[in-house]
C-alpha cells in the first residue's frame, strides 16, 4: 500500500496491492481531487482461465469433470451447472431421489463457502480483527464451531461426491454411486447440532453495526414454484424479470472493459444487477422453511432489503436453510432403483442456471452427433455482479473521502467483501489504488 497518509493532502492515490480475505486477486484503483471521487475501477488482473476453449473438442461425459475445476471453493456448481445444461440439452429427466440428492450435495456446498466466508472472512470486518487468526486469539472456541459448521457440509460433499474438492461421483444423468439410507443417517447428529449454532450465529449476527447504505437494485435470482432455489427455476429479478434461463442471452450482455479480465454483465437496456445470497432472500424469502424465516426475524433482517452489508445476515440465513433441508432430505431419501439413466447422443445445445453460493452461473454447450463439444459460455456470478461493486462504490465512497488511506482502504474491502467475490472464478480481486490530483 502506498499513498499520502495525511487526510489534509488535495491529492494522494491509495493503492493496497492485494486486498486480503477474498479469493483471487485483484486492485482497485481510486483517483481523488479535493477529496472529490473521479474515477474508479475495479481491476482484475487475473489471466483469463479460457475454459471454455479448453471444453471444445471433448466428450460431453468430460464436460462437468473439467468445469469443476474453475472453482476449489464451489466445485459443486460448476459442475453441476454442467450437468443440467447437458441434461435440458439432450432431453435427460433423473430420478426423484436423484434429484433430492442434487439439492443435498447443494446444501453441503452453500455450507462449506457461506461458513468461511461468513466466519473466517467477513465478520473480522464487523469485529475489528484483521484476520481470522487474530480473532481465533481472542476467542478460539468460536472459530472451532465455525470451522465445525463448515466442516459439516464438507462432509456431505465427500459423502456424496467422493471427495471434498472437485467430487468425482456427479456424471450427466445421475450419480456413478449413491449412499444407502444409513450412510446419509450418520450426518444427523452434526447436522442438528449445526442447525442450532447456526441459528444462534444469525441472531448475533444480526446484531453488528451495519453501515448505513442503501441502493435500489436490481436483485436477479432463481425462482421455483414450491422450493427456495438451487438449480432449477426460472431467472426473476426485483424489478419485473421473469423468464426462462433459455432467454438468458436474450436477455443478459457480458462487456469487456479495459481496466478488468473479468467481463462485466448486464441487463440489455437497464444495467447493472446484483446476484447472491441477498438477492435470493429477497426474491424467495417466502419459500424459506420457518426455522429459516425466525432465524432472520432475530436478526432483523427484512425483506426488501437493499443494503449489501447486510449479506452477512442472508448468507448466515442460507446456512440455517442449508442445515434444515439437508435434514429434511435425508429423512425422506429411499435410493433409487439406479443411479442414474441411460443417456441418448445426438447433436443439441443446452443451457442452465443454478445457484452458486455467490449468485446464478449459467452455462450454455453446443454438440455435434457424436456429443463432442463445439461451442460453451460460461458466465459466473461474479463477473455479474463486478459492474455493481464499482457502481456501490462509487457511491459509498464520497463521505469518507478525507479519511486516512488505511479507514479508507478499510471501508473499500468491507464494501467488496460484502459480496463474497470470487475473483479467480470471473476471469474467463483487491489492491486499492486511490490517486489524489
Amino acid at each position: 500500500m502506498s499513498g499520502a497518509s495525511s487526510p489534509e493532502k488535495e491529492s494522494r492515490t491509495i493503492r493496497v496491492n492485494y486486498m486480503s480475505r477474498v479469493e483471487g486477486e485483484a486492485s482497485l484503483v481510486i483517483r481523488l481531487k479535493d477529496n472529490q471521487v473521479r474515477d474508479i475501477k475495479l481491476k482484475i488482473f487475473e489471466p483469463p482461465r479460457l475454459f471454455e476453449a479448453l471444453l471444445k473438442g471433448r466428450h460431453f461425459s468430460e464436460v462437468p469433470d473439467i468445469t469443476a475445476r474453475i472453482c476449489g471453493i464451489c466445485p459443486v456448481a460448476y459442475q453441476m451447472t454442467s450437468v443440467h445444461a447437458i441434461e435440458r440439452a439432450l432431453g435427460i429427466t433423473v430420478d426423484p431421489m436423484v434429484r433430492l440428492l442434487r439439492r443435498l450435495l447443494y446444501a453441503g456446498e452453500w455450507l462449506e463457502s457461506h461458513a468461511l466466508h461468513v466466519y473466517l472472512l467477513h465478520i473480522p470486518d464487523f469485529l475489528g480483527y484483521p484476520d481470522a487468526i487474530e480473532m481465533a486469539r481472542a476467542d478460539r472456541a468460536e472459530i472451532e464451531n465455525a470451522l465445525r459448521i463448515k466442516k459439516i457440509g464438507n462432509a456431505i460433499m465427500a459423502l456424496l461426491g467422493g471427495r471434498e474438492i472437485h467430487p468425482v461421483s456427479v456424471t450427466v444423468g445421475g450419480f456413478y454411486k449413491v449412499p444407502t439410507k444409513a450412510e446419509l443417517q450418520t450426518l444427523v447428529e452434526e447436522l442438528k447440532w449445526g442447525l442450532d449454532r447456526a441459528v444462534a450465529n444469525t441472531h448475533r449476527i444480526g446484531q453488528f453495526e451495519f453501515p448505513d447504505f442503501e441502493e435500489d437494485y436490481e436483485f436477479v435470482a432463481l425462482s421455483h414454484p414450491s422450493e427456495y432455489p438451487f438449480n432449477e427455476g426460472r431467472l426473476v429479478s426485483s424489478k419485473g424479470l421473469d423468464i426462462d434461463v433459455s432467454e438468458y442471452e436474450e436477455t443478459f450482455a457480458e462487456q469487456q472493459v479495459k481496466h478488468s479480465n473479468a467481463l462485466h454483465s448486464q441487463i440489455k437496456e437497464r444495467g447493472s444487477y446484483q446476484v447472491g445470497a441477498l438477492a435470493r432472500v429477497n426474491l424467495n424469502y417466502a419459500k424459506l422453511p420457518d426455522v429459516a424465516k425466525q432465524a432472520a426475524e432475530s436478526a432483523g433482517l427484512h425483506v426488501p432489503c437493499r443494503n449489501p452489508f447486510k449479506s452477512i445476515i442472508a448468507r448466515a440465513v442460507e446456512m440455517v436453510f442449508a442445515l434444515e433441508e439437508a435434514r429434511r432430505i435425508i429423512s425422506v431419501y429411499d435410493p433409487p432403483a439406479s443411479p442414474r439413466v441411460a443417456i441418448p447422443v445426438h447433436s443439441a445445445t443446452g443451457c442452465a442456471i443454478t445457484e452458486a453460493p455467490r449468485g446464478t452461473l449459467y452455462n450454455r454447450y453446443g454438440f455435434d452427433e457424436n456429443g463432442i463439444l463445439h461451442n460453451a459460455l460460461i458466465v459466473p456470478p461474479t463477473s455479474q455482479n463486478q459492474r455493481r461493486i464499482e457502481e456501490d462504490l462509487w457511491k459509498f465512497l464520497p463521505p469518507f473521502t478525507s479519511l486516512r488511506v488505511s479507514e479508507l482502504t478499510k471501508r473499500c474491502e468491507q464494501l467488496v467483501r460484502s459480496y463474497d467475490p470470487c475473483i479467480s472464478c470471473a476471469t474467463h480481486f483487491l489492491r486499492v489504488n486511490v490517486e489524489r490530483e
